[in-house]
């Protein structure tokens, strides 16, 4: 069998007598492998390589031990600029088969110099055994666990702290009570401070991990605080629904180009500190001073400080009420609380009260960062009628992305450059820039991206077309 394409979840595409779709993971475009049929669905089967007889040039030699078996990445296999020429295809496929856009100026991924060790958040899956409290990461497509010793994507400092944490939960340890009925262990650090805060997942509050926190705060370097997340919402939520502080600050500090943020664990906030610098870095030559702009989901602040910070006039909108409480904070922390204003609720209620029609009324530009779920057509609507000028929506999801800015088309709007950003290298995730403004208003262009020294390597996607990412299923899992 012959692969022709590539799912974000890093399953190979192929056909059965040019006919019947085939995923098998491990496999590259233009490989031949000997497949073994493992599951037959309603419209496609799944196999797994028994004989690769051919490689791809694009191949590489996996870094990780538990590349194939653990979850959390999904390319390792494949060359980083290849991964680049990968995305950019993702996301040129997303924009032209659901949003039915045509030709859009997408631009090649700006990637990181290295691609490796550059996560600021990991969650260990917790389970009891007779050696104690077992940490790993979820299986490929399972709820079974990995053990792992070691991470090579996540920073530096919170790679060595899993094996500390091992330490911590064994049998017979002084810390060990503390993760009892654990469920999952999350940490979250700042790249440019080395300060983590650290929380345990249960079902209930544990009084074990108030008693225990101070010792755990001693053996895991870096830290600074301590929480019990609880009540979860189902058996596969990281962090329940309520969170006791039961040791030192609620937030880790981190820096990004001179901007400065106390995020708790709870609280969203991107997991790659340097694409944020990217990103920030990229969007900059639109800024000026008294430029007026809404940010929609705007979390603790990450943006709508930034454009604070660099003389805008901003408007944040979060239903989060811990992220809201954050992004006063780190606002006063900038010293730009006078140019940042934040108001608590649903962004598709908010953008229709009295507060949110203003700001939307005034703005130059409207700033989204959704979930992968993408925004609504209440939110998308809202914006229409206000004809803001420009809407720059960053998006986790090429299709979700597709589809809203299809959406937003219908209402006048035209589409600018889309530029990807690759978050979340070794994985199927893409983060992507769009920029739109309305026909006939004054548009705020943005220059070429900053390039990286894979810029000049990407090769050119090696599909036949006849195979779409975004038509098929995919297993992967959202990335926070």
């Amino acid at each position: 069998m012959t692969f022709t394409d590539l799912l974000a979840n890093g399953q190979g595409v192929g056909r059965i007598d040019g006919r019947i779709v085939v995923f098998v993971s491990g496999a590259l475009p233009g490989e031949r492998a000997q497949v073994r049929i493992t599951q037959a669905k309603a419209k496609y089967l799944v196999g797994e390589i028994v004989v690769l007889e051919s490689q791809s040039p694009l191949r590489v030699t996996p870094f990780c031990g538990v590349f194939g078996v653990c979850g959390g990445c999904q390319v390792q296999h494949l060359s980083y600029p290849a991964q680049l020429s990968w995305k950019e295809q993702i996301v040129r496929s997303a924009l032209r088969r659901i949003g039915g856009l045509g030709e859009v100026d997408v631009r090649h991924p700006v990637g990181m110099v290295y691609p490796r060790q550059y996560r600021n958040k990991m969650s260990l899956v917790a389970q009891p055994s007779p050696a104690g409290t077992e940490l790993g990461f979820y299986q490929a497509r399972s709820h079974a666990l990995v053990p792992i010793e070691q991470c090579p994507v996540v920073l530096p400092h919170l790679d060595r702290a899993i094996g500390i944490l091992h330490q911590c939960a064994a049998a017979g340890s002084e810390t060990a009570p503390a993760f009892d009925g654990v469920r999952h262990v999350t940490m979250r650090m700042g790249a440019a401070s080395g300060q983590s805060v650290l929380s345990l997942t249960t079902d209930r509050p544990s009084p074990a991990i108030t008693e225990k926190a101070p010792s755990l705060a001693r053996r895991v370097p870096g830290v600074v605080g301590i929480s019990n997340s609880f009540e979860p919402r189902n058996a596969n939520s990281v962090l329940g629904r309520k969170m006791s502080y039961v040791y030192g600050s609620r937030e880790m500090e981190e820096a990004i180009e001179d901007v400065r943020f106390r995020v708790s664990p709870a609280s969203f906030f991107q997991v790659n500190s340097e694409m944020v610098g990217k990103i920030f870095r990229y969007m900059a030559p639109g800024m000026k001073p008294g430029r007026k702009i809404v940010d929609l989901y705007c979390g603790a602040g990450t943006f709508a400080i930034f454009f604070a910070t660099r003389g805008a006039s901003v408007v944040g909108i979060e239903e989060n009420p811990s992220a809201i409480r954050e992004a006063r904070v780190n606002a006063d922390l900038n010293g730009v609380a006078d140019r940042a204003t934040f108001i608590e609720g649903r962004v598709e209620g908010s953008v229709i009260s009295e507060a949110g029609k203003k700001a939307l009324a005034e703005a130059e530009i409207v700033f989204l960062d959704p979930p992968r779920k993408g925004s609504d057509e209440a939110t998308l609507d809202a914006i229409g009628r206000a004809r803001v000028h420009n809407i720059w929506y960053l998006s986790c999801n090429p299709a979700t992305l597709a589809r809203d800015l299809a959406y937003l088309v219908k209402f006048g709007y035209q589409v600018g450059v889309a530029q990807p950003f690759d978050m979340f290298p070794q994985t199927g995730h893409v983060e992507t820039l769009v920029t739109l403004h309305f026909a006939g208003s004054p548009e705020v262009e943005l220059p070429e991206a900053e390039g990286t020294p894979w810029t000049d390597q990407i090769p050119e996607w090696p599909s036949d077309g006849r195979f779409a990412q975004d038509v098929y299923p995919s297993f992967v899992q959202p990335l926070d």
